[in-house]
């Protein structure tokens, strides 16, 4: 039993490093996709990863959730909100790697764990500890430093941190799995998304037939794109501990920080190097706080008196 644990807990942490690689790798794939717009490409994204879940859901027989969603009009309109959410998620992201920010696209998951903890405070009225206070209050101090370093708010990351928070938020309300709910936000997308796509055909602005089948491909493999992270993070979310995914989701905006740097040349002065300083002390925080607090209930779950076995259980087991 316990071999077996550890092949699974593997098995898990290789699918998180493969969901959060691949999440942190995507900005090499969008200006793959050049010269179609933002907004073309977001369309394509929407269409084509209802094409692939849909053929995975045929694959694996699995619509029986479809039919209780549509008959739940509250729980749709909250998949309704999820999609209007991740798209612009998407649109923003998508059209931020493709105009050269990035790192500033990086820094928006960066402190995407502290949003979701202030979205926490004031929409759910959780407790902070006294550590959560602090890394939100340094996560504060910053983005005020680095909108003196910007000249501005960093716009882009604040919007990509909050919208993919919300997202959160409105996915744990909705309970479907990850391909499910792909599925279903992807079937509310697909009709703008087409018909977007039909109106720049109209208009001769599409770049699907106009740039060769290897750009028609790219634009198809947005689906594929879109949804193999997912599936490989469902796969790790099953098997491994929140608090291993919660270190493994670093993964992704240290990947995007990086390639920012590295491989786009984005500028780095020193203003901008000490609010991602601040926001990474802000982090160590929270991810400090996280471990003692999960050792913390390991610790008092071993420590608890068994509970005594009814005699009927026992039999059964």
């Amino acid at each position: 039993m316990t071999g077996k644990s550890g092949g699974e807990r593997h098995i898990g942490v290789l699918n998180g490093f493969a969901a959060y690689g691949m999440w942190g790798l995507v900005p090499l794939f969008w200006p793959l996709l050049k010269p179609a717009g933002a907004v073309e490409i977001l369309a394509h994204r929407m269409a084509w990863s209802l094409v692939f879940v849909a053929v995975a859901l045929i694959v694996v027989r699995r619509w029986a959730w479809a039919g209780e969603l549509i008959r739940q009009p509250r729980r749709l309109a909250l998949v309704a909100l999820a999609a209007g959410v991740i798209t612009v998620n998407w649109g923003l992201y998508i059209w931020s790697v493709n105009t050269g920010h990035v790192v500033e696209a990086s820094l928006g998951y960066f402190i995407n764990p502290l949003v979701t903890i202030a979205i926490g405070v004031l929409l759910l009225k959780e407790r902070l500890r006294l550590v959560q206070w602090a890394a939100v209050g340094v996560g504060f101090a910053a983005v005020v430093v680095l909108t003196v370093g910007y000249g501005r708010p960093p716009w882009i990351s604040l919007v990509l941190a909050f919208s993919f928070a919300a997202y959160g938020l409105v996915k744990k309300k909705v309970n479907l799995g990850g391909v499910e709910s792909l599925a279903a936000e992807t079937a509310i997308q697909f009709l703008p998304a087409m018909g977007y796509l039909v109106w720049l055909t109209a208009h001769g602005e599409s770049t699907l037939t106009s740039e060769g089948p290897g750009h028609a491909a790219l634009l198809a493999a947005t689906g594929v794109v879109t949804a193999v992270p997912l599936v490989c993070f469902g796969a790790a979310a099953i098997r491994v501990p929140l608090s291993t995914l919660g270190l493994l989701q670093y993964l992704a905006p240290v990947f995007q920080f990086l390639l920012g740097i590295l491989y786009f040349h984005e500028a780095m002065p020193a203003e901008r190097w000490a609010g991602f300083a601040l926001v990474w002390l802000a982090l160590t925080l929270l991810t400090a706080d996280a471990w003692r607090s999960a050792r913390r209930s390991r610790s008092a779950e071993f420590s608890a008196p068994p509970l005594e076995t009814p005699r009927s259980a026992a039999v059964d087991a």
